[in-house]
């Protein structure tokens, strides 16, 4: 048995639309192909023994050990290692439930699929399953413990904390998207120009002043005081030879804690002695090169939490602690408290487990106790100095108990600041009666507080305050989205995205767009290359100048890594024709229709389907779209549009020379195609299907008729518009056309072209794609054959694990079944392969090179043509 190949999914796939989070291993169960686990002995026992928490888990049985009753009957290894690697990333605190195993058409291979939450634990899953199930086939030992703790360990380095967390968890529940911008806690909500970030609880209306005063204690206490508003007493220094005189103006006990310090780290509390006031001002300097000492007031410590200048939530903090039985050592009962199922590693639950340091070991010593001491039966003792939740601090939740003026203080206090989220730390008696009159005082205020004290409290009513952070963030009318038409089918994807963005642009609007030759915004090339896939979407909708979205969206991407979107208002299916099969398990017509059917599971269900009505394949992905459905037809009369039209659907159909759109029975005549450029006088079909399907789309978007005419006028396919879509150059003595044909389909519509074209020769110039199947590499060469009186084979590139001559001999079997005595010219060299098609070309040949077979064919040609005019 072993692992072929693992990528992780991130949108909407081939598996599932809605479960966009799944880990795709291609394994090799080899001779195990033939041993289902009803064979191998001991099986059933040994997993049970291991992974005894499987038992709940229900299969296709749909009932609680359904999944070990399949391993006593006999199932299939691939089926096995699923549920270990779901069941194993629930162990490490990530419970996840999706999981699918199909066999691939060759034997004994299958795709093991699984839900994750976090990436790189979910692969690590993957490989850790096939281990563990090796393991008990071969009867091994085997450290499960040691791949839980290290899911662990890879979840907290990759998870959101759980105040990040809680703001993207309610931004879903709204259905508004969000990008992780980094590898920490940096994220965006929504796309292009109705973006907005932040970064853990700061968000990008946090003002940077309000910040640095609340980083700076002593700053924040002087603001504070001048409002009139009860702070403790204290000083700041920076030189210990200044404690003595600190000691005496504030008089024991005494809080030292970092000018800028945060979560409680390098502070001590109730210091009543100028030993430890030394001791607690070194280990403060460790973390800021000023130290605040304060008068130590006794009390409670409470957050209030105030969003947007309103206060949504307070809680009363208890540092960590244990309590005393009069059995046990202080070192057992931490260890008993930290089995409490709601305490966690990191931030995987509720609290957090509590861990022994030298704030521990100095409360403990300034008791005289140590780890070893059995405190009495009730005796409360306190392990850290602050009531940290990621200390092992529990939360109180007190919001309903606070009084009016306590409000009005701390919403106050968020204006005096600044902070638009802003968390205060407050030390009294309690909150039910105003500061001023039972002697509390304001600690701290903080940028960026915690949430998970408020989201999960030990005690009381959790409250949402994720929630009025989206409210501030997204009021009501604002949008998180800008409209997104996602574009996909086997040819004219390209050419029909650059024209559906060009009528975007042509009315106003600044438009991203990604297409297999670059990402653009609005009419600068940002990026080169084949940009097809999710990355380059992202690219598009993280550009915050973009308005409006046109994604070009090929099959590799949706196999390799899901959409990069979770929504469009519009998806296109320009056509379904044999290319690219044979790879990633796509062997049929059927099987690429799944995949171009993710683009349109994925239009919201009040958007709109664009099909082409003339495709049988695509009339199977309209009887399972879930949202509206349009479609586009060379044929007025084609059957399919005149049900839809009795139905009262939206068309856009060729008819008397006209790209008409059809509403019933009604129709809306939009442009001659003889007038659109991009139809090249009407002479190509492929164009006028382009055409038609980005003018029903923006036609549904909501542009206007008159707008679409405009701009399909003003579309002109060139090297500029449409680079490798039908660029023709004219010469003194011969024309050139380059186009990007590169199947059988694509070559039949260049070969419709050219029978329109009066030329002495056609000359064409063609290569072989290594990853396509024999027989589309031989029909696309019998087509050529069937055009071209000379055709010359340049075998540059393209070779995708296969060798130049096994490209070449494909061609040249496919050229010799149409004419065995058509002349054939071999040359692999780009530049001197040009450069003899210029020397021998006659006057008036007609020469079309396609599939970009020679690099940067385009530039190549505008090159000579510069300098045959003298440019």
């Amino acid at each position: 048995m072993k692992i072929l190949n693992i990528q992780a999914l991130r949108g909407p796939n081939i598996w599932s639309i809605n479960r966009k989070k799944l880990i795709q291993m291609r394994l090799d169960l080899e001779d195990l192909e033939q041993r289902p686990t009803n064979v191998i002995a001991g099986f059933r026992e040994r997993i049970e023994r291991l992974i005894p928490s499987l038992e709940t888990h229900r299969c296709s049985k749909g009932e609680p050990g359904g999944f070990l009753a399949r391993v006593s009957e006999g199932t299939w290894m691939g089926h096995v290692i699923e549920h270990i690697a779901l069941e194993i990333q629930t162990l490490a605190g990530m419970d996840t439930g999706f999981g699918r195993t199909r066999q691939t058409q060759k034997e004994g291979i299958y795709n093991v699929v699984f839900s994750y939450t976090e990436e790189k634990a979910g692969l690590f899953a993957a490989e850790s399953a096939v281990n563990i199930a090796d393991a008990l086939i071969n009867n091994r030992e085997y450290d499960l413990e040691s791949d839980i703790q290290k899911m662990r360990e890879l979840r907290e380095l990759e998870r959101l904390g759980p105040s990040t967390g809680s703001i993207v968890d309610e931004a879903i529940a709204r259905n508004i998207p969000w990008i992780r911008l980094n590898k920490s806690s940096l994220v965006q909500l929504g796309y292009g120009k109705n973006q907005v970030r932040f970064r853990a609880t700061m968000t990008e209306r946090t003002n940077c002043i309000a910040v640095d005063i609340a980083c700076n204690k002593d700053e924040t206490k002087r603001l504070l005081q001048d409002a009139a508003i009860p702070v403790a007493k204290g000083v700041t220094l920076s030189d210990i030879s200044d404690l003595p005189d600190a000691i005496r103006k504030l008089g024991y006990p005494l809080v030292f804690k970092p000018l800028d310090g945060n979560h409680g780290k390098g502070a001590s509390i109730n210091v009543k002695t100028d030993a430890t006031a030394k001791e607690a001002f070194e280990y403060a300097k460790n973390y800021s090169r000023k130290i605040i000492i304060e008068k130590f007031i006794t009390g409670y410590d409470f957050r209030i939490l105030v969003i947007d200048n309103k206060m949504v939530a307070a809680a009363l903090r208890v540092p960590a602690h244990v309590t005393g039985n009069n059995v046990s050592t202080i070192k057992e009962l931490i260890n008993k408290e930290n089995e409490d199922p709601r305490r966690g590693y990191g931030h995987e639950n509720v609290l957090t487990e509590i861990n022994v340091d030298r704030d521990t070991l100095d409360l403990l010593e300034k008791k005289s106790y140590t780890l070893e001491t059995v405190p009495s039966k009730g005796e409360i003792i306190y392990l850290k100095s602050t009531a940290n939740l990621s200390t092992g601090g529990t939360s109180i939740d007190v919001t309903d108990l606070v009084h009016p003026q306590n409000i009005f203080i701390a919403e106050r206090i968020s204006r005096v600041i600044g902070l638009d989220i802003c968390g205060i730390d407050i030390m009294a008696e309690n909150l039910t009666q105003p500061l001023p009159e039972n002697g509390g005082v304001v600690l701290e205020v903080n940028a960026a507080p915690g949430f998970r004290m408020h989201l999960a409290p030990s005690e009381g009513l959790a409250r949402n305050v994720a929630a009025p952070v989206i409210d501030m963030l997204y009021p009501v009318g604002k949008s998180a989205r800008i409209p997104i038409i996602a574009v996909t089918g086997t040819n004219g994807k390209t050419t029909t995205t650059r024209l559906i963005a060009h009528i975007v642009k042509s009315n106003g609007t600044r438009v991203g767009f990604t297409t297999s030759d670059g990402i653009y915004v609005q009419n600068t090339k940002l990026m080169k290359g084949d940009t097809t896939g999710p990355v380059s979407t992202e690219f598009i909708l993280r550009d915050p100048t973009v308005e409006f979205a046109v994604l070009e969206t090929a099959r590799g991407g949706i196999l390799r890594a899901g959409l990069g979107f979770d929504s469009c208002d519009i998806g296109v299916v320009t056509n379904i024709q044999e290319d690219h099969l044979g790879i990633a398990d796509i062997n049929t017509l059927d099987d690429l229709t799944k995949v171009k059917a993710v683009v349109i599971g994925a239009v919201k269900r009040s958007g709109w389907a664009v099909l082409n009505a003339d495709n049988k394949y695509c009339l199977k992905i309209a009887k399972t779209a879930d949202c509206n459905v349009a479609y586009f037809s060379m044929n007025e009369h084609n059957s399919v549009i005149l049900d839809h039209g009795k139905k009262g659907g939206i068309a856009a159909v060729y008819e008397n020379g006209y790209i008409t759109i059809k509403k019933g029975e009604w129709k809306i005549r939009v442009e001659k195609v003889t007038h659109i450029p991009l139809t090249f006088g009407g002479t190509v079909d492929f164009m006028i299907e382009n055409v038609l399907a980005a003018t029903l789309a923006t036609f549904l978007q909501g542009y206007k008729i008159e707008d679409i005419k405009m701009s399909l006028e003003t579309f002109i396919p060139s090297a500029a518009q449409t680079p490798g879509r039908m660029n023709t150059f004219k010469f003194k003595d011969f024309r050139v056309l380059v186009d990007f044909a590169h199947n059988p389909d694509g070559f039949n519509g260049i070969k419709g072209f050219l029978q329109s074209i009066q030329a002495t020769e056609h000359v064409g110039v063609i290569s072989g794609t290594g990853d396509r199947r024999d027989e589309d590499i031989i029909e696309t060469a019998r087509i050529a054959a069937q055009m071209f009186d000379r055709i010359i084979i340049c075998q540059e590139k393209y070779l995708r694990g296969r060798t130049s001559q096994e490209l070449i001999d494909l061609l040249l079997t496919g050229i010799h079944q149409i004419d065995p005595n058509k002349e054939v010219i071999i040359n692999n060299n780009g530049d001197d392969c040009f450069r003899y098609i210029v020397a021998t070309a006659k006057p008036g040949s007609y020469i079309t090179i396609l599939s970009d077979t020679i690099d940067n064919a385009i530039g190549k040609v505008t090159e000579y043509l510069d300098k045959e005019f003298g440019v």
